[in-house]
């Protein structure tokens, strides 16, 4: 990996220059960014995949939810086999707006308005204008998209990956220099251990902020009782057969290990479309070994299309939220006076 890197790191410095160009472009107005009254919050990285931005953006749904705020979710729709503006509806899918936007469906459609485009530029209006009772919009891996200015943003950075230990692509996994998290307004490090000693915690900030003098705030994965996907099922074995489409599936695969005997783990990339071919490979996986087989929320929806009534009796689900270890009432706070700083001034 080292020499690779090594080999890599010319085409590194070539995109480091690329990328500054262009945000110099945003940064002197020769490249226009459009600015809403509405408030917009982003919730991005930056590096490639894997932070945990789909459990933030649930968590600031839940929290403008319970404030009577009402929200859209707003993001690109990645993977998704449709084009435009579209808001997610009772005969979408996974296929037709995305895995993860489905997935904020599914479970928030009483609470927020789930819309993908990919000009967002264009779709903001075009929610505030159906739906004025909208109090925010929380824009999804939206930290790179500067033709949109937004009143608060946010960069998540994983423990393990820390974004100011990495290189830039294709050397590394950054899609931009560490000096670009100063954009933002805060940096949230996901995925913690839910031990994370508060030395180990500022020792984090301090390297954080030699790139970016911000609020630093910490959060770890809660993760909820397996579920069965295809009703109320109880839990049929202790043998597991693990199916992820994830970025990095290391840390569901360390807690499915510490909670069942894990016989074999399907570890896709992310935002895999499954095929019913692999989908009978792990079928028969599973029934050979007489195994549950487990997965992601958002993994869940595509599996589903796949299976029969019968074969659903055998998938489970394991449901996860963040957790702040540090700096949670903080976080909730800015947000909210973001919001309410923000429908007061209008």
């Amino acid at each position: 990996m080292f020499l690779l890197r090594i080999i890599l790191f010319p085409l590194a410095v070539l995109y480091d220059g690329i990328t500054r160009f262009r945000n110099l472009l945003y940064d002197l107005r020769i490249k226009p960014s459009a600015s809403f009254d509405i408030p917009l919050i982003s919730v991005g990285n930056l590096a490639v995949g894997g932070t945990g931005k789909t459990p933030m953006v649930e968590h600031i749904i839940r929290l403008l939810a319970s404030h009577q705020m009402p929200a859209a979710t707003l993001s690109r729709g990645y993977g998704r086999k449709t084009k435009g503006m579209r808001l997610a509806n009772a005969f979408d899918s996974a296929e037709t707006i995305g895995d993860e936007p489905y997935q904020l469906y599914k479970k928030y459609q009483q609470h927020t308005v789930v819309s993908v485009a990919e000009e967002r530029v264009y779709a903001i209006p075009f929610l505030v204008d159906q739906f004025p009772d909208l109090k925010a919009i929380v824009m999804d891996d939206a930290f790179q998209h500067r033709t949109v200015i937004p009143g608060l943003s946010m960069v998540l950075t994983t423990y393990r990956e820390p974004f100011y230990n990495d290189l830039l692509m294709p050397a590394g996994r950054l899609r931009e220099a560490r000096k670009g998290a100063s954009r933002a307004h805060m940096v949230i490090v996901t995925k913690c251990p839910p031990n994370c000693s508060e030395e180990e915690m500022m020792e984090m900030e301090h390297a954080i902020r030699r790139y970016a003098n911000l609020p630093v705030f910490f959060t770890t994965i809660r993760y909820g009782e397996v579920t069965g996907v295809a009703r109320e099922q109880p839990l049929t074995s202790s043998t597991v057969v693990l199916v992820t489409g994830l970025a990095n599936a290391d840390a569901i695969k360390e807690h499915v290990e510490s909670k069942f005997e894990l016989l074999h783990h399907f570890d896709f990339k992310d935002h895999h479309t499954y095929t019913q071919q692999e989908w009978k490979a792990i079928l028969a996986k599973a029934k050979e070994h007489h195994a549950m087989i487990v997965t992601t929320e958002k993994d869940k929806s595509k599996l589903e299309a796949l299976a029969t009534a019968e074969e659903l009796a055998m998938v489970y689900y394991l449901p996860i939220e963040i957790e702040f270890i540090k700096g949670g009432t903080d976080f909730d706070s800015m947000v909210l006076d973001y919001v309410t700083s923000t429908e007061t001034s209008l």
